[in-house]
């Protein structure tokens, strides 16, 4: 267990840099100390600094380009790195060399050269990267790797992984930067790594191919036009009558409306853009084959666009089968003016933040001519399931005794995104992609088999 106290920058203080802003001041302020924080946007940071419990200094300002300065300076021992994904890599290498440890939230990059230079830093640094992946960590997830490490189904033949997100979270990735591949890496490597994440964990196996197939079928001007919808505002943040159910509007948010609207003029960005607008270049339907190294194969979906929200996985082995089924919203509900219910405790049967108290979880285990049994989840609390709790725990105190091994490190973040590097090379050329043609370099070994 760590007893002494680290000391913590933050590098990007949007909405998810709070779960951290609130462990490292909180829950785990004895053993952490938030030291610095850098964004591009100054607002934001004076957000956070006038919501900072009684009694704890305001961190050190500084922008994301004096961060190596700032690690000697301050003599700090970890950075978190909350960032939009494609300046994850650069901000994880500058702080190891630096001589920081660093906490990626996923994914842990959006480029096959991303990949090659954290694997090249963590070589030369000998320094620890942590990927957080808060998923493996809710029970419900847990109790599935756990029913196939016990072998109740035997050696795991084939998965089958659908996810479904709704019209506000869903359609909330076609508002912000995520919009743009550039960026995000598009919905297969900024959500789906997720997912990709999970199976590799479940089935303790590695992706060597994949086949992929998708586009942008539902958002997007061509779509709307497509369907017959005619002019739109550009943002949701408008008393215009030309709004609807798709219009984000920041003024019924405190965190939104803190965070980002009252912070536009310090770099022009809108967090409320318009999900029909022309421009957009991810993609809101996907479905994915992919390879493992010991004979297993995952057909995967993704969609951006259902009426409810959350995913059902189906593993079949060769002594039976296991299925795990969670909504995490059963639907999308609107307020008296039409627009959606963006603050949980108006409505406490509506869940909306990402991840939050699902309205059903089941997991069932069928062996060969037997039965179905239903597995008992045990109850989880906090954001994503119950993983944040647990994952923060292990983030700030250490890893504990965990034969389920739910702690992921970068090679454990580059098994995940390599799927979506090869499904995103797949898209392009229609062809399937080994891993082996991303020319990964050092990374190259995180694709072994472990078994």
């Amino acid at each position: 267990m760590t007893k002494e106290r680290l000391r913590y920058a933050i590098v990007g203080t949007g909405s998810r840099a709070q779960m951290y802003i609130d462990a490292i001041t909180g829950a785990h302020a004895e053993v952490a100390e938030l030291v610095a924080w850098a964004d591009t946007n100054p607002g934001r940071l004076a957000y956070y600094e006038a919501r900072l419990p009684a009694g704890v200094p305001l961190p050190h300002r500084f922008t994301p380009d004096r961060l190596a300065a700032v690690i000697e300076k301050h003599q700090i021992d970890r950075v978190i790195v909350t960032s939009p994904d494609a300046f994850h890599a650069a901000t994880a290498v500058t702080a190891l060399d630096a001589g920081a440890d660093a906490i990626i939230e996923k994914p842990l990059t959006t480029s096959a050269d991303g990949v090659r230079s954290i694997a090249a830093a963590v070589e030369r640094t000998g320094r620890n990267v942590t990927i957080t992946f808060n998923y493996r960590y809710s029970p419900r997830n847990t109790a599935l790797r756990q029913v196939i490490a016990d072998g109740r189904i035997g050696n795991v033949t084939s998965v089958h992984f659908e996810w479904v997100l709704d019209t506000a979270h869903g359609a909330d990735y076609f508002r912000r930067w995520h919009r743009d591949k550039q960026t995000s890496g598009g919905l297969l490597i900024h959500k789906s790594s997720h997912h990709f994440d999970l199976v590799n964990w479940w089935i303790d196996d590695v992706p060597t191919r994949v086949f992929a197939s998708g586009g942008l079928r539902f958002y997007g001007r061509k779509n709307a036009t497509a369907r017959g919808i005619g002019e739109r505002p550009e943002r949701g943040t408008t008393d215009s009558p030309l709004r609807d159910e798709f219009s984000l509007d920041l003024r019924a948010d405190d965190q939104l409306r803190g965070l980002y609207l009252e912070q536009e003029g310090f770099d022009g960005y809108r967090r409320d853009k318009d999900v029909f607008d022309p421009g957009i270049t991810i993609e809101d339907n996907l479905s994915l084959v992919v390879d493992y190294a010991r004979g297993a194969t995952m057909s995967y979906s993704l969609n951006a666009h259902s009426p409810w929200e959350g995913y059902t996985i189906s593993v079949n082995g060769t002594k039976g089968r296991a299925e795990l089924r969670v909504v995490e919203r059963g639907a999308v509900l609107l307020d008296e003016q039409g627009r959606v219910i963006v603050d949980p405790s108006a409505r406490p049967d509506l869940v909306v933040e990402e991840g939050s108290r699902p309205t059903s979880e089941t997991l069932t285990v069928q062996s060969h001519f037997a039965p179905a049994e239903e597995i008992v989840i045990p109850t989880g609390t906090g954001g994503h399931g119950g993983g944040d709790t647990a994952l923060l725990w292990d983030v700030f105190r250490g890893v504990g005794d965990d034969p389920l091994g739910r702690a992921a490190s970068w090679r454990d973040g580059v098994r995940a995104v390599v799927v979506g590097l090869a499904g995103n090379r797949s898209l392009e050329n229609g062809s399937a992609v080994r891993m082996t043609d991303l020319d990964l370099g050092a990374a190259a070994g995180s694709l072994e088999d472990r078994s």
